[in-house]
């Protein structure tokens, strides 16, 4: 049994967008290490079905469900007080959950869902965990976000995209979110312990993108014969919340399991201060206490 193993059965784990894809296969691969899991996903049924596979593969019974839809700034808020009602430690939060839209649309909140989805959602979900988190021994945020960043669309004057949409400029706009979240992230836990880092997991057959009706359909299905299965796109993922190598390691962008560079804009500290004292107010925490 490796060190890593032993460590993982002290471990509580949150992993969203758990029930399909790459979060699914990580939640997988955090369990057969004996974790704690918390699964986070959006529809029960498939959720339900996705744990008690979990569960059978194995054999831990330590495995969780919530339901939340990332669209929903409040449905998060309720996410955030249903966790920390049932754990007093968070030693790794995966954020992982992530939409791709062809069409601008908006969030029940108003705004521009991919931003809302795959940027503020899981910037509120950590904010509101900050605690739990800075509370347990050598923790961990690990944030999912693409190569799509380097190539992505994000300015201070249009996070929404309002001026300019193009479906993938301003998915990678909203993973090079992820980016600059993880960086000023890292800037601002230094001293705590806890560790943040991002990562590209590779191009991988999931569900993202089947919801834009069949165009969505087609396209996911004709990438899926050149993708990586979502097994093989949980590795860096593993990688990064696991390896005893990256403890104390903090502010890094990972590829195929190795350290990478990110984009010359990701580091750009100007435009993460305005993104995160933005997201702030979109949220609304600047307020808070």
């Amino acid at each position: 049994m490796t060190a890593t193993d032993m460590d993982s059965k002290h471990l509580t784990c949150l992993v969203t967008g758990a029930t399909s894809g790459i979060g699914e296969a990580t939640a997988m691969g955090l369990a057969r290490r004996g974790a704690t899991v918390v699964m986070v996903g959006r529809n029960a049924e498939r959720g339900q079905r996705v744990r008690d596979h979990i569960i059978s593969s194995t054999g831990n019974s330590s495995v969780e469900l919530m339901l939340v839809d990332f669209a929903s700034l409040a449905q998060v808020r309720d996410l955030a007080a249903e966790f920390t009602a049932r754990h007093t430690h968070l030693h790794r939060l995966v954020n992982n959950a992530g939409v791709v839209k062809l069409r601008r649309e908006t969030s029940i909140d108003g705004y521009e869902t991919m931003f809302a989805v795959n940027h503020l959602a899981h910037f509120l979900l950590t904010h509101l965990l900050l605690d739990t988190i800075v509370a347990s021994p050598a923790a961990r945020i690990v944030n999912v976000s693409s190569h799509a960043h380097h190539f992505g669309w994000l300015e201070s004057d249009d996070w929404q995209s309002e001026k300019r949409y193009s479906a993938m400029r301003s998915y990678g706009g909203s993973k090079l979110a992820n980016v600059l979240f993880t960086y000023e992230l890292a800037r601002r836990l230094e001293g705590t312990g806890v560790t943040a880092n991002c990562l590209h997991p590779g191009g991988v057959a999931s569900r993202l993108g089947q919801d834009n009706g069949w165009v969505g359909k087609i396209a996911t299905s004709a990438f899926r014969p050149f993708a990586l299965s979502p097994e093989k796109g949980a590795r860096t993922s593993l990688h990064v919340t696991l390896s005893p190598e990256l403890d104390g390691v903090t502010g890094h962008y990972f590829a195929g399991s190795r350290e990478r560079n990110s984009s010359k804009r990701s580091h750009d500290r100007d435009l993460a201060s305005a993104l995160w004292r933005d997201s702030e107010r979109m949220v609304g925490i600047s307020q808070e206490a």
